[in-house]
């Protein structure tokens, strides 16, 4: 069975779902494929700091009803070293906010928003291949439902992660793929218990690093520096609590509040982009192109800027014929990426203890928390990246 639409998406994650209904609301027709079941996608816990610009594009493209009810907005947050805790107040440095909504929730918002438009999404499709995609007619292949489709379209967006099949489509004399793996990972448990903090505490400790934040009036989301190679059998709860009263103690006496932990994982740490994000007609939007550690809280963000820049530049097209927008997306969104790799790095670096680091290092760090928590200058710069930077 074929096919034809204006934009065939590949991957129904933020990127993928924003992508199409956002040119929907343009009267720009796509079909989404996702290998995964609607099932899967909606309940895939992950993380979710939201920037001050994802909230507004979210809110102006009518899915962020239950966002703005559900959602913490953050307009600080707290970094921890010596024992004492020290604010970065980005309402004051720069006049924006964060809001806490976990990823999970941003896909379930679209899906149902797509679905009640009237979108055609394919989920759990196999055999993704794209073809032709140096054509003014590319087109994809798959299978669903034991039958062989195409879907025939103007151009193709690869939102399929850093595992899809789009980024491959580029061929490695075209691409250049640049990548670090951090030596270290995190141990993320979600618990059931009221909030530890009203805002995110990022602790540095001689043990290594901690994190706390909140998905709900009933849930925290808490994450400890371990080895990426470890594994959860390893750690019990009892350790898991142990750690984090250590690395998150204060001098005054303050600890977290902790409550039954109903799940596990750990998570590896690096950073990764491809070079250019474009072949042809197929282009390049959220993980198929980059990754960067949590951290710095920009994986969905720099979805959600891939797909804005994309909107504008095929809405241009499809409206004028001009293609000065589509040549210009690449390199516009890897100036942006760029930048948010640094943050990410920059971040990481100041807050994890590194393996083969010794006492000269973890001084360094504490110094330059200092200096970040006692410069105006310095906070400002830091707050500026996390709430986002204006789209240039």
């Amino acid at each position: 069975m074929t096919y034809r639409t204006q934009v065939g998406i590949i991957g129904a994650g933020p990127a993928g779902l924003l992508l199409s209904h956002l040119l929907h609301l343009q009267g720009i027709e796509s079909i989404v494929l996702e290998t995964r079941s609607r099932g899967d996608i909606e309940s895939t816990i992950r993380a979710g700091v939201l920037e001050q610009g994802t909230v507004e594009i979210l809110t102006e493209a009518g899915v962020g009803d239950r966002m703005k009810r559900e959602g913490f907005v953050h307009r600080g947050i707290h970094l921890r070293f010596n024992g004492r805790t020290h604010r970065i107040d980005f309402d004051e440095l720069t006049g924006r906010a964060i809001t806490v909504y976990a990823q999970h929730e941003v896909i379930k918002d679209l899906v149902q928003a797509r679905l009640k438009a009237g979108a055609t999404i394919f989920f759990g499709v196999e055999g993704v291949s794209v073809h032709g995609v140096e054509t003014a007619r590319p087109s994809i292949r798959f299978t669903h439902d034991g039958g062989e489709r195409v879907v025939e379209c103007d151009f193709v967006a690869g939102c399929d992660g850093f595992h899809g099949v789009c980024r491959a489509a580029i061929p490695s004399p075209v691409r250049k793929d640049y990548a670090h793996v951090y030596p270290f990972g995190w141990f993320g448990i979600l618990v059931e218990a009221p909030p530890s903090s009203d805002e995110l505490i990022y602790a540095l400790h001689e043990r290594g690093f901690a994190l706390v934040s909140t998905r709900s009036p009933t849930l925290q989301r808490m994450y400890l520096q371990c080895d990426p190679k470890d594994e959860v059998k390893n750690w019990s709860d009892d350790r898991i609590w142990t750690e984090l009263r250590a690395r998150l103690a204060t001098r005054d006496g303050w600890e977290p509040v902790e409550g039954r932990i109903v799940q596990k994982n750990i998570v590896a740490m690096r950073s990764f982009v491809a070079e250019p994000m474009r072949l042809g007609r197929l282009f390049l939007a959220g993980d198929a192109a980059h990754i960067v550690p949590p951290t710095g809280a920009k994986g969905l963000n720099l979805a959600v800027t891939d797909v804005r820049i994309l909107v504008s530049a095929l809405v241009d097209f499809f409206r004028t014929g001009r293609e000065e927008l589509l040549d210009e997306y690449s390199g516009k969104s890897l100036r942006r990426v760029w930048r948010a790799e640094h943050f990410s790095w920059w971040m990481t670096s100041m807050l994890h203890r590194f393996p083969d680091a010794d006492d000269f290092q973890h001084r360094l760090q504490i110094s330059q928390l200092d200096y970040v928590t006692s410069s105006r200058a310095a906070a400002q710069t830091l707050a500026e990246n996390y709430v986002g930077l204006p789209l240039s």
